[in-house]
């Protein structure tokens, strides 16, 4: 069981060894008219809130510009859809929207335009969405590229529906000049037979009118950018191919821009061979992207790998028919080369001591959401999603960032945070810097609430030997 009492907040911050600046997120998940996005300093506190404005997830852009969602389908007919996908000024103004993508019409519902976006998207001149030297990304112009939802039927794939998995690029207009559909390439994802049967039976069902199949569930999708393996003559990393990972299949994979294919994958089955062995399960990961150009570690592969329950294949006790049956009870953040899949680095690292983590890793578990970014300074930011936390960690495993997010939802009973990212004083420039105050780490065997007290107010014995 999880603690239940604990402070909110920046709990840590030594501004010394940090990459200082403000850090975005969504507060209360799919409810943003309740808190809607937050843009924080390093100590906490707002530096401005925008009510009403879903993050899923919340991107800064230059000149105190925001994206995210101005409003979401209702779930009883489908599930993570979002109305729209706008982008704001620091005012609260849209300045710019996109939702038609398809036409839906809702049980006693007027027929509405909706974008159906979900979990990412990536406004061009940046290829990850969130601060690289030398690529921000566009403000008033330029394409953007986005996850959406389509519903298909597919009975190769499952007698069931399917809620499929879409990418779409889009003009400044609004037109949409390309679309990549996952169920397309199901012969080129690598399912076992054994995985191929869960899949039929029971395509991840999810409690929509009709019990559609939520079969894949990509959760995080970019372009790849300027790389030293396309320099080196790998036409798989072309920087305009586009990376993304399957939370419920296990896959991470690259596709190629012009025709659609996979030419990189990782995954579902991690006991292929020896390199995907020595790497380990990666089990309902999320936000797996290139490390961009011009950061350090540039060219490998960061992702959290969640843990928790994932996957199709064969039946086993934790998973009686064969969906989500692969388990396991913490979470790594992990780098690796593409090329070789050597691990460069992890907070997991092994040989460090005893139990997930070890002794100089850092423990975390976060079954849904979270996220990694890459940080100019060699640190890497954190999103521990399920319980809200977000944490600054060194390439040494030292936390010199930790914040909660006091934000609870009142329809999700949590304080849940999807993905945060960290940006740049100088992308707002509507506000002066703030001025850095230490945090010092707290000694927690003598922290205490008020009302409680490290007074003895009893005999202390000592045991006699002998």
């Amino acid at each position: 069981m999880a603690v239940s009492v604990y402070p909110t907040g920046t709990t840590i911050y030594d501004p010394t060894k940090c990459w200082n600046g403000y850090t975005i997120f969504q507060a209360s998940m799919f409810n943003g008219d309740e808190v809607g996005a937050i843009l924080i300093d390093m100590n906490s506190n707002v530096v401005n809130q925008w009510k009403g404005l879903d993050g899923i997830p919340n991107k800064m852009l230059p000149g105190g510009y925001i994206m995210g969602n101005t409003g979401t389908r209702n779930q009883k007919y489908g599930f993570q859809d979002q109305l729209d996908i706008a982008q704001v000024d620091w005012d609260g103004n849209v300045v710019w929207k996109f939702n038609r993508y398809q036409r839906i019409k809702d049980p006693r519902q007027k027929p509405i335009w909706m974008s159906r976006q979900h979990h990412d998207y990536q406004r061009q001149g940046n290829p990850v969405g969130y601060y690289v030297p030398g690529m921000e990304p566009l403000v008033d112009k330029g394409n953007t590229l986005m996850l959406c939802h389509k519903d298909v039927s597919k009975p190769e794939i499952s007698g069931k529906p399917l809620l499929d998995d879409t990418i779409i690029e889009v003009t400044w207009e609004g037109k949409i000049v390309w679309e990549w559909i996952c169920s397309d390439h199901f012969e080129e994802l690598g399912f076992s037979e054994e995985a191929k049967n869960a899949l039929f039976r029971n395509p991840y069902l999810r409690n929509v009118p009709g019990g559609s199949g939520d079969w894949m569930h990509l959760n995080s999708m970019s372009t790849l950018g300027p790389n030293k393996w396309f320099d080196a003559g790998d036409n798989r990393f072309h920087p305009d191919n586009i990376i993304w990972d399957s939370r419920n299949a296990n896959i991470i994979a690259i596709i190629d821009k012009k025709t659609g294919s996979i030419v990189w994958k990782l995954g579902p089955d991690y006991s292929a061979d020896d390199k995907l062995k020595k790497l380990g399960w990666i089990i309902g990961q999320h936000h797996a992207h290139m490390i961009p150009r011009g950061l350090p570690g540039e060219g490998n592969i960061l992702v959290f790998d969640n843990g928790g329950q994932a996957g199709y294949g064969a039946p086993n006790p934790g998973s009686p028919n064969g969906v989500g049956n692969a388990l396991r009870d913490y979470s790594r953040v992990l780098e690796f080369d593409p090329v070789t899949l050597d691990l460069v680095w992890t907070t997991s690292p092994a040989g460090a001591g005893p139990g997930p983590g070890g002794s100089r890793g850092v423990r975390m578990y976060s079954s849904y959401i979270s996220s990694a970014q890459r940080l100019p300074n060699g640190n890497t930011m954190i999103t521990e999603g399920a319980g809200g936390r977000i944490i600054e960690l060194t390439p040494e495993y030292e936390i010199i960032w930790e914040y909660l997010s006091p934000y609870f939802s009142k329809r999700m009973g949590n304080n849940a945070v999807y993905r945060a990212y960290r940006l740049p004083y100088q992308w707002v420039p509507q506000i002066e810097p703030p001025e850095e105050k230490a945090v010092p780490r707290m000694d927690n065997s003598k922290f205490r609430v008020p009302g409680s007290s490290l007074k003895k107010t009893g005999k202390l014995t000592k045991i006699k030997k002998g």
